[in-house]
């Protein structure tokens, strides 16, 4: 039934999340094994899969693999479980220039990890979703798909297109009974943009921009994506949802 808690919950459920060892991913692990699911999780190195295997014994196992390659996508492949409940699109990554500043090789790289990766990716998987018979895929967007930021036009692009992805998944996906959503951050405290977030006036910036006033956690990020593999968001599919202290709705900020 889905008002019981058993719509809350994910026992017995087979999850995988890409870049699951760091960050918006280690926090989304977390949460999808504290509601009882099984979670493979993807990394780049094995040190980094031991380390989240140690902190959930018999709850995760792991796969060592680059996304964006055709041979890490296939040992990804080889790792999944049969039935694939919960997809989690989280790896990514971002080189910051203007247009005028890269050559196509760069453009193709962030263009392949944060897009084509994840298409690639679900279109293998699709029979292990299927088979799951009330799956959910959840894409790690980002607020750069929304408005336009200073990114860089490569990642902003590749993040757009995942968010029309989401739509146009969900649409295709939904007599498999799959849903599709995306879950889109802004400034998010991760070693990732630790750097950015240790300088004083781009924070000051950051938060002036943000009407929360602070930055997100990784857990609070992860609670929606979490929200969304979950059956109580059952009715949920094709949507972006904005997890960004409202950064996104902002217009003229209100007068001191």
């Amino acid at each position: 039934m889905l008002g019981s808690m058993t719509s809350w919950r994910l026992d017995g459920k087979a999850a995988l999340v890409t870049g699951g060892s760091k960050g918006i991913g280690r926090a989304v692990v977390d949460q999808l094994v504290a509601f009882g699911a099984h979670v493979t999780i993807v990394a780049r190195t094995q040190d980094a899969i031991d380390a989240t295997i140690a902190a959930h014994p018999g709850k995760v196992t792991g796969v060592a693999a680059d996304v964006a390659t055709q041979e890490g996508r296939a040992a990804i492949i080889a790792a999944a479980p049969p039935v694939l409940h919960v997809l989690v699109h989280n790896a990514g990554g971002n080189i910051r220039r203007p247009l005028t500043g890269y050559d196509d090789a760069t453009i193709s790289q962030i263009v392949t990890l944060n897009l084509l990766s994840p298409l690639s990716l679900s279109r293998e998987l699709h029979p292990r979703l299927a088979a799951a018979k009330g799956a959910a895929i959840v894409h790690v967007g980002s607020v750069a798909g929304i408005v336009a930021l200073a990114t860089g036009v490569a990642y902003g692009a590749a993040k757009a297109g995942l968010d029309q992805a989401t739509r146009t998944l969900a649409l295709e996906w939904a007599k498999d009974d799959i849903r599709v959503n995306t879950v889109a951050p802004w400034y998010t405290r991760t070693d990732l943009v630790a750097p950015v977030l240790a300088q004083p006036r781009r924070l000051e910036a950051i938060l002036a921009r943000t009407p929360l006033a602070r930055v997100a956690e990784p857990a609070e990020v992860a609670a929606a994506i979490a929200f969304l593999a979950l059956p109580a968001a059952s009715y949920i599919t094709g949507q972006t949802l904005a997890v960004d202290g409202g950064m996104s709705i902002q217009g003229l900020a209100p007068a001191p």
